[in-house]
């Protein structure tokens, strides 16, 4: 981002000042106190900074525990490796799923930078609890060899369990709600109405991904190794430590913060277009648009959205009734609502197949970052002297996505624009279309791999060992680096694409698909797992391709081919949709702003 943009703005005033032309205001924005937000000492490049900390902090925290996290359920607590694998799935999709309460809050009732904090503290208290519970012997089970099949060791239980679980998923309800915030919070420090400002709305979502990577390649290395050699009760410290250093960070740039008003309940408006719907579904859809409600603006740089020929069932709650004299002045949004109330919940109806689409690239996702740390643990973990913890492994799609995001930004971007004309060097759809042909290919590549690890485990009598194999542990960085190729693509296409086009009320609500696509694929993961189990339990002698605790015997290529076959089949599906995705159309309340506020106003005034 171009730090040269501060002293623009200052150039601004002092030009507007002496014409009386320019007005300091953000309209729909306040500061720390309540008062309008100054365009020119609120949001900006210098906000943005204290959101990139907190997330660098912040996945650092929680990606450096949840990346070595089955480990922890299999060796600390006794679960089983599938039992654990699904454990983690299950922790990370209600992570990404719980970022739905962070949304709501913050669409709804108060400002980002407020729940930002509340949800931070949160998950501060979850991890202390469980660097509790990792200091405490007296609330762990009973020391016992995993490794040993003669050997039944009893997993974490009662009072214990519910220690674990309970500080478990206070992080995940913490870690889930800022998730939703922060990137709202960072993109609504420029202002989308003005066209220097707007085109940094691109950079800040790159640049999210890149402090995110970097918190992350912290957490799967340092603390990583932190767990494997000094102790988890070392490590969840550190965690905890990190949250409440980024808590202090987001509590220092409180004043400077641009902070959207809410504008009360994402779900009461949704609601009230699909009961006035409903109540109206007897009248007939007019031939033009002159009978169809619509609020006039004083305010300029309100979002009006035109309106859109799809879902026309929907149309019906904007009908103005033939005795609309009797209307005025008991209007209420479950019986009439505006078109661009209407509007908005149609662009939230045509954004559900893109998010769908997404689903099967996050379940791939959690497939490596659960079997490629069990293939790990029986590879040639050396690079020289070192010993790589296989939950490590992630810092090398972490490491090219660090190099490789300035790059996009600041080279792909600017070559594309003069080549495309548009803003972003390419759309968000083609963005993450890329990212899910890159997915693909990647689970291809991890069947061939795996086959290859297969091959030299039983060419070298090490099926039923504990032994290492002669392989190298970065024959896996492979999968991982076409992977995170794909994720700079399709993460950052997503949330930059759900963001853009949510309706200005619910751009948290927007953001949270993203993550909520990674919720349902983590989910999902797991269904697919006890699916592939059951259906293959007749023909494999380990009982199913993932069954038991021996990889080695296990059929995971053919788990991975799976996987192709259908990431492959789904980009299709993808494809359809995306060229089916009518993007929404804006206008401003300018058009109608020497009209009185709150009067019905046919929408064909509007164009």
């Amino acid at each position: 981002m171009d730090i040269s943009m501060d002293l623009e703005r200052s150039l601004e005033v002092s030009r507007g000042s002496e014409d009386g032309n320019v007005s300091n205001t953000v309209d729909g924005f306040v500061d720390y106190k309540g008062d309008p937000a100054n365009k020119f000492k609120h949001g900006g490049l210098k906000a943005t900074i204290f959101v990139f900390v907190m997330s660098a902090l912040e996945n650092m925290a929680n990606l450096g525990t949840s990346a070595n996290l089955v480990t922890y359920f299999y060796i600390n607590m006794h679960y089983d490796i599938s039992e654990s694998a699904n454990m983690m799935t299950n922790y990370m999709g209600t992570t990404f799923l719980l970022s739905l309460v962070g949304a709501f809050i913050s669409d709804a009732y108060l400002t980002r930078s407020t729940t930002s904090l509340i949800s931070g503290f949160i998950e501060f208290l979850g991890f202390t609890l469980l660097a509790i519970q990792a200091r405490v012997k007296s609330l762990q089970p009973s020391p016992c060899n995993m490794l040993d099949p003669t050997i039944t060791c009893e997993h974490v239980e009662g009072r214990n369990s519910v220690i674990l679980f309970f500080g478990l998923y206070l992080v995940a309800l913490g870690s889930g709600a800022l998730k939703a915030i922060l990137p709202s919070l960072g993109a609504e420090q420029f202002d989308e109405n003005d066209p220097k400002e707007r085109r940094y709305i691109s950079s800040f979502f790159n640049f999210f991904l890149f402090s995110l990577c970097v918190g992350s390649s912290i957490g799967v290395t340092f603390l990583v190794w932190t767990q494997n050699n000094k102790g988890w009760d070392i490590a969840l410290s550190i965690s905890t430590s990190s949250i409440l250093l980024g808590l202090l960070v987001i509590a220092f740039g409180y004043t400077t913060y641009r902070n959207r008003v809410p504008t009360g309940s994402p779900l009461t408006k949704i609601l009230q277009v699909l009961i006035a719907a409903f109540r109206n579904r007897n009248m007939d859809l007019p031939n033009t648009e002159a009978n169809m409600y619509e609020e006039k603006k004083a305010n300029h740089d309100t979002e009006n959205l035109a309106h859109t020929n799809q879902f026309k069932f929907l149309d019906k709650a904007a009908i103005i009734p033939q005795n609309k004299e009797a209307l005025v002045g008991e209007i209420t949004g479950w019986r009439l609502c505006t078109v661009t109330r209407v509007e908005e919940v149609k662009v939230l109806v045509r954004m559900g197949p893109i998010f769908a689409s997404t689903v099967l690239m996050n379940t791939c996702l959690a497939q490596l970052q659960t079997f490629s740390v069990q293939q790990g643990m029986t590879m040639d973990k050396r690079l020289g002297s070192i010993d790589i913890p296989p939950a490590s492994l992630p810092i090398i799609p972490l490491s090219f996505i660090i190099i490789l995001t300035p790059l996009y930004d600041m080279v792909f971007v600017p070559f594309a624009r003069r080549v495309t004309g548009i803003e972003t060097g390419i759309t968000h759809l083609q963005r993450v279309g890329v990212g899910l042909v890159l997915s693909t290919l990647s689970m291809a590549v991890a069947a061939i791999v795996e086959i290859q690890r297969k091959d030299v485990a039983k060419e070298h009598n090490l099926l039923y060992s504990p032994t290492p194999i002669p392989m190298s542990v970065f024959m896996l960085s492979f999968q991982y680096f076409i992977f995170g190729i794909a994720d700079l693509f399709t993460f950052v296409g997503l949330l930059e694409f759900f963001y853009s086009q949510a309706p200005q009320g619910y751009r948290s609500l927007g953001t949270t698909f993203a993550w909520c696509s990674m919720a349902i694929g983590f989910f999902l993961s797991s269904v697919i797992v006890n699916i592939v189990n059951a259906a293959t339990k007749n023909y494999t002698a380990s009982k199913g391709w993932l069954n038991g605790n021996n990889i080695n015997v296990n059929h995971l290529d053919l788990f991975y081919w799976t996987m192709a076959i259908l990431s492959f089949l789904n980009f299709f599906n993808y494809l359809y949709w995306a060229r089916w995705y009518e993007y929404k159309h804006e206008g401003t309340a300018a058009q109608v702003a020497n009209e009185a506020d709150g009067e019905i106003l046919p929408q064909s005034d509007l164009k």
